[in-house]
């Protein structure tokens, strides 16, 4: 006769339950872990699914789990249907045997291996104990390879059989007891780091504010240059995500002048070469201000300080980068900076007409600023 899949109906089914207490055969622990689990959701019975080519082995197996509280059980005698049914069972537990013809249990561990190696989903790996008469050392050594965890020996011994499947299912349900809590771990440990980047970015944006007013009375350069960037950087076509970070990362392009002397700042006529090298520090010191944060927003902002006067043609400053080397969210704020810059008025200088800016702009397509982004701004 070919083999034949042999089913008893599911009692109960609850869609993406945690693990159940193996320990009780499938009914809710008094375990601590256990009570802590069931305060947060509602525990389905241990799904167990056994596969031997003996139908006669089958039924023992089911009796003998019957017999010990487990309610949720699956089986099937042909090897080739095992793949299927776990992914469309989703068991705690799968019992195999080794030996079955058309495909033996090697065969079904390595269908099975992406469910018993890694993370192995949600509840961490599935385990298999393997159902075997042949207790030579190389077949155990070939199927702990492959993926299974503990071994039973035909002719079964009951008491033994129900004692391998509950510490198989308790280890199981104590390591998804362990992914939760490092999972919850993560998430207070990433959001502490998102309030600490915050709390960082907040000081960072109240300084940058502080250097512009030394040489902008309104206060109101560094937003406009982060309105005016995320703007541009919208025309250039660059997705919703990124447009909010340069909003937000733009206005601490200068956040380095903070260190910059008032005599060089505010300086009404040309800079010495040594006052020059003095005021091109703003950017590195800026970068080093914000430098190290792990958020994309800090990283941004870190980038655009840094290289904001970088020129297309290689001849800026700090690190005369050209080109498509100049990180894109810099090469936006430049040209909205020596825009809004021109068009203010300054200690060292009036504010010039914005047909002349826009002019000087458009002029410096492909030498200072990136043609691109001049295109896309003179359309906008």
């Amino acid at each position: 006769m070919s083999p034949t899949p042999v089913y008893v109906p599911r009692i109960r089914s609850v869609p993406g339950r945690p693990i159940g207490d193996g320990a009780t055969g499938g009914r809710r622990g008094a375990t601590p872990a256990g009570a802590a689990l069931e305060a947060t959701a509602l525990r389905a019975p241990d799904r167990v699914l056994v596969v031997d080519d003996e139908e006669s082995n089958v039924r023992l197996l089911q009796r003998m789990l019957a017999r010990a509280g487990f309610v949720n059980v699956h089986a099937t005698t042909d090897p080739r249907e095992v793949a299927a049914l776990v992914a469309a069972v989703a068991p705690d537990v799968v019992l195999l045997d080794l030996h079955m013809p058309g495909r033996d249990g090697f065969g079904v561990l390595e269908d099975l291996a992406p469910h018993t190696r890694g993370a192995g989903g949600p509840y961490g790996p599935l385990p298999v104990l393997m159902l075997t008469g042949d207790a030579s050392v190389e077949a155990k050594r070939r199927a702990l390879s492959l993926g299974a965890k503990d071994f039973v020996a035909k002719p079964f011994d009951a008491p033994e059989v129900i004692l391998r499947i509950r510490n198989l299912l308790e280890t199981r349900r104590l390591q998804y007891l362990l992914n939760q809590h490092n999972a919850r771990l993560e998430t207070t440990v990433r959001m502490r780091t998102l309030e600490l980047e915050e709390a960082q970015l907040e000081v960072l944006e109240r300084l940058a504010r502080a250097a512009e007013f030394r040489d902008d009375d309104t206060g109101r350069h560094t937003q406009r240059v982060g309105e005016g960037a995320a703007r541009l950087a919208d025309s250039l076509g660059l997705s919703p995500a990124v447009v909010a970070l340069i909003r937000r990362a733009a206005p601490l392009h200068d956040v380095g002048k903070i260190g910059t002397p008032d005599s060089v700042l505010l300086k009404p006529g040309r800079l010495t070469p040594e006052e020059l090298v003095v005021m091109q520090t703003h950017t590195t010191v800026g970068a080093s201000l914000l430098g190290g944060g792990r958020t994309p927003l800090m990283q941004m902002a870190e980038r655009i300080a840094r290289s904001h006067h970088e020129r297309w043609d290689g001849t800026g400053y700090p690190d005369r980068l050209a080109g498509q080397a100049i990180p894109l969210e810099a090469r936006v704020v430049a040209v909205i900076d020596v825009y809004d810059a021109l068009t203010s008025d300054r200690p060292y200088r009036r504010a010039w007409e914005v047909e002349r800016v826009l002019a000087h702009i458009q002029e410096g397509a492909g030498t200072h600023f990136d043609p691109e982004v001049v295109a896309a701004f003179l359309r906008t």
